[in-house]
Parts: structure tokens; C-alpha cells; sequence
């Protein structure tokens, strides 16, 4: 869910679980200030995500206000036959498609605590306007299919979230340092 904190919580993860490998979305928007490419997204033109799709080259793919971003199914297969756990980063839509495709793949529903938090978050990472609106909108819709994911992490406290999922996915906290 826009809002929910997933980048944040990934990193926090992430930082906990060096060895784990996170896929990087493909994505037709332009980057944010301060977004890496390869880093944060593989930042491609529609011709070159058209070709993805169409060559069987993503997992997912969906379209997410206003462009499309999808999980390139390359490197997740490369990942997995070398025995390492990977993590992705997705949108409701995209989760549900991967957990169709790894049916015993976690799936972790990140939620902020209320839309005044959310609205905030969206904010201060510099959405507005219409697309302020169109993603608390959205969230709404994306909160009533989040009852069919096994977990559900209200992030209302960041270490107390990222503990939670870091419990999730590998049974027990790391103490904080």
C-alpha cells in the first residue's frame, strides 16, 4: 500500500539480513530525486517494458498511478536456484501475481496505522494533487484485499514493524542494537 512504509521496512530488513537478495522492479516513470537506477528501479522506456512483458521476461507486472512496474523474472530465478531467499517489493497487485506464481512465497500486507499517517507519508515524499488523492483512494481498495494475505503488519511504530516482519519471515527478531 502507498504509504505503508515498504521501502523503509525493506531497508530496515535489509540492514538486519545483509545476505538477502532484493529484486529491483522495472518501472516506466521517471525516477525521484535521489533514485539510482539498478538501484532502486531499472528505469526503462514503454518499448522496452512492452518487450519484457511480451518475452515472458517479468513475473508481474502491473499498472501502478499512472505507468507500469513489474518484477523481471531473471535475476529471482537466478537467485533461487543458488539457494538464496529473496525479497520483493510490491504493490497488492503484484503480490497477489507472484504468490499465484510461488504459491509458498510470504506475503507480508504493510499498512500505515490510518490515513492521516498515510496522507503524511505520501506528502513528505513529495506526492500532491490528484496523485495524493488517486493513491489514498486507491489504499482503501487495496486494504479490503489485503484480508486474503496471511499477514498483515501495521507500521504505526517503524522498529516495532520491522520486527514483526523480520519475525515473519525468519521466525524470531534480531535484538536492536
Amino acid at each position: 500500500m502507498s504509504g505503508g512504509g515498504k521501502g523503509t521496512v525493506v531497508s530496515r530488513i535489509r540492514e538486519r539480513h545483509p545476505d538477502l537478495w532484493l529484486s529491483v522492479s522495472a518501472t516506466t516513470r521517471a525516477p525521484r530525486p535521489g533514485e539510482v537506477d539498478g538501484v532502486h528501479y531499472h528505469f526503462v522506456d514503454d518499448d522496452a517494458f512492452d518487450e519484457l512483458a511480451a518475452s515472458g521476461g517479468l513475473v508481474e507486472w502491473v499498472p501502478v498511478y499512472g505507468h507500469r512496474s513489474g518484477t523481471p523474472r531473471e535475476p529471482i530465478d537466478t537467485a533461487l536456484a543458488a539457494g538464496r531467499d529473496v525479497l520483493l517489493e510490491l504493490e497488492v497487485n503484484g503480490a497477489e501475481f507472484v504468490h499465484a506464481t510461488w504459491p509458498d512465497a510470504v506475503v507480508v500486507f504493510l499498512v500505515a496505522p490510518n490515513p492521516d499517517v498515510q496522507r503524511r507519508r505520501l506528502s513528505d515524499r513529495g506526492t500532491t494533487g490528484a496523485d495524493l488523492e488517486r493513491r489514498l483512494s486507491e489504499a482503501a481498495a487495496e486494504t479490503d484485499r489485503a484480508r486474503r494475505f496471511a499477514h498483515i503488519v501495521v507500521n504505526d511504530d517503524l522498529e516495532t514493524a520491522v520486527d514483526e516482519v523480520d519475525a515473519i519471515l525468519f521466525g524470531s527478531p534480531r535484538p536492536r542494537s
